[in-house]
């Protein structure tokens, strides 16, 4: 028998319980369980890594032809005698992924306001990681490419993939210590901001500089809204989309605009947390009317700061849509044998395959040790150096990131058969790390953390 505690069996339904909680098979036996699963922590690369595959076999079907045929689809926009002419991939890569850069945007700017970015101590050693992490995998890549047709790929093996580089120290649950997490959390985000520039620096063709120069008045209209202390959602959405067009028609990558609006957003609650729970204290002890229970929830919103309530919003989106349909889009390479015979002595396949999984493991592991030696940073509390050296493996799965760059970096006629070099060795390389680091993490991670450890953490 269910418990009466179960929303689906609650007496408060007016009339039927939505779909969700309702005793419909369908919702019992599929909708539960996958809600339930979208809130596992491994779930959104789990999702990622699957439709990468479907896009990968899709690719190689005998449907193949439709796979092209469909992210290659052109979609136009009609404003006026303004147009936007795009393809379906396009419109994913420079339109869709401005929303997961947005959720990084707000990430970054948590993290510098009240997260491990705030204390320089504490984040010396990620920073310096995510340098080192960023800098040995282009150098790798520049050793094998320099001078050659594929020198502009260095910035592929520079990324790391939060998603699938979180989801794999997920699978080893309490054995990784929470400062671990942390660490690998704050390296991956600083190595996003270090893409982000990357991307907004080196990979912008021709610049647009009237569009550029309106960018820079929007931008200024939002700072202006957020000194003024406006707050309304709907406000910020018409100055993104238009920082998000005036950024796309000016050359430089829209997605920048994702970040710089996620840069603004506050990262503290308009109200006091404790003053606001004192006063919904004060509300429930006596009688809520229906402006009190409007008021009430105001409160509790408004208690929260708006990017913790915009990355709640923003993420299932962007984790179980965007990324998603980014995979579908960008990974489906036709994997010929004389495709793989050229990738297989590519210098462009060999660089990013050494990058992420050599370099990446090199670079994170030596910066962080130069930093901790220095007395400048420290290792992340309950961290063994084998266990750190597991870690910065993991952080070589470059996937979504790393195939965004390559979109970037390999542009124009003549770069089909680089672009597939680079495909190659960013699904390749990334799959070798997350197993490299799978298997050292599980060797170095402690079975159990101490109770001495736990209390260190909590302090």
């Amino acid at each position: 028998m269910q418990s009466s505690k179960e929303p689906w069996t609650s007496p408060l339904w007016r009339s039927r319980p939505a779909f969700l909680y309702s005793s419909k098979p369908l919702a019992r036996f599929v909708g539960r369980p996958a809600a339930a699963f979208l809130h596992i922590e491994p779930a959104s690369g789990i999702v990622l890594l699957a439709c990468a595959v479907i896009a990968m076999v899709w690719a190689n079907s005998p449907w193949a032809a439709s796979y092209e045929w469909l992210w290659g689809l052109d979609i136009s926009l009609h404003i006026g005698g303004f147009e936007l002419h795009h393809s379906l991939r396009d419109w994913i890569n420079d339109g869709l992924m401005a929303i997961f850069f947005f959720v990084v945007g707000m990430e970054i700017k948590s993290e510098i306001v009240s997260g491990e970015l705030r204390s320089i101590r504490n984040a010396v050693a990620p920073i310096a990681g995510a340098i080192g992490g960023m800098a040995v995998p282009a150098l790798v890549y520049a050793a094998f490419n320099a001078g050659g047709p594929g020198a502009g790929g260095w910035g592929v093996p520079m990324a790391t993939d939060i998603a699938f580089a979180v989801g794999v120290l997920a699978l080893f649950g309490s054995r990784i210590p929470s400062a671990a997490r942390v660490f690998l959390l704050t390296l991956a985000i600083v190595d996003d901001l270090g893409a982000i520039a990357v991307i907004a620096v080196f990979y912008t063709e021709e610049v647009s500089l009237g569009w550029l120069a309106a960018a820079g008045v929007i931008l200024v209209i939002a700072i202006g809204l957020r000194l003024l202390n406006v707050w309304s959602a709907p406000v910020y959405l018409i100055v993104g989309l238009a920082l998000w067009l005036a950024m796309l028609e000016s050359g430089v990558h829209a997605t920048i605009a994702g970040v710089v609006m996620g840069l603004i957003i506050a990262a503290k609650p308009l109200f006091d947390p404790a003053a606001a729970h004192a006063r919904a204290q004060e509300l429930a002890k006596e009688g809520l009317t229906a402006e009190e229970t409007e008021q009430l929830v105001r409160l509790r919103r408004d208690a929260l700061a708006p990017t913790d309530r915009l990355q709640a919003a923003n993420h299932p989106f962007s984790s179980f849509v965007v990324l998603p349909l980014f995979a579908l889009a960008n990974a489906g390479v036709v994997l010929s044998g004389d495709l793989l015979a050229t990738a297989a002595t590519s210098a462009v396949t060999l660089g990013i395959v050494l990058g992420l999984v050599l370099g990446k493991t090199v670079g994170i592991t030596l910066a962080t040790w130069i930093a901790v030696k220095l007395g400048a940073g420290r290792l992340p509390t309950g961290t063994s150096w084998p266990l750190l050296v597991g870690i910065a493996a993991v952080a070589g799965i470059g996937f979504t990131v790393a195939l965004f760059i390559t979109e970037l970096a390999f542009r124009g006629e003549g770069t089909e058969l680089l672009t597939d070099e680079a495909k190659i060795g960013v699904l390749a390389g990334s799959l070798i790390a997350a197993l490299l680091g799978a298997g050292l993490v599980a060797l170095t991670a402690p079975k159990r953390p101490s109770r001495q450890d736990e209390s260190k953490q909590l302090s």
